[in-house]
């Protein structure tokens, strides 16, 4: 796909079929992931790939919002890893988490595979039930799957503001 329709066509799916996501595919999101720019190139993220039935339920317990996906992805950092930007207010760890996360969505959808954003879940409790190391902290979970028939975006979807709404040039 090109560009431009994997950004226009992607949404977030709230229904998926059982199909698995086929190993390749798969290893072409985690590579895009991989491929993301981050601070400093900390690479201070770390995906965990939950497909078990029993890791499915560990998610299941945290969040109502795997709606089915046969695969999760959580993406976490090490905090003790990150870069302190000037002011020391703010650091990289949840920003190239987010690139990282971006990265893999955005390659999902030229994949053919459909994703969920879920942010919905205690960050805290998300580590603990999977058993990460103290130094890392879960950013987002993402659901990855096929859609279930009748599944697509919601209504307002493609509801946007004007770029002069959102934009301001200086």
């Amino acid at each position: 796909m090109e560009f431009k329709e994997v950004v226009s066509k992607r949404y977030s799916c709230k229904k998926y079929s059982s199909r698995q996501v086929e190993a390749e595919k798969l290893e072409a999101i985690l590579q895009a992931g991989r491929l993301a720019p981050t601070a400093k190139n900390l690479q201070e993220q770390h995906i965990y790939v939950i497909q078990s039935e029993e890791a499915l339920a560990k998610i299941d317990a945290i969040t109502p919002c795997r709606y089915g996906a046969p695969t999760v992805l959580a993406v976490a950092f090490d905090k003790n890893n990150v870069f302190t930007y000037p002011g020391g207010k703010r650091d990289s760890g949840m920003e190239d988490a987010s690139i990282v996360a971006t990265h893999m969505i955005l390659a999902a959808a030229d994949e053919g595979v459909d994703s969920c954003w879920v942010n919905y879940f205690d960050p805290d409790q998300a580590a603990d039930k999977l058993g990460l190391p103290e130094n890392e902290e879960v950013l987002m979970l993402m659901d990855l799957g096929y859609a279930a028939d009748g599944a697509g975006p919601l209504a307002n979807h493609g509801s946007r503001k004007a770029l002069a709404e959102t934009v301001t040039y200086l």
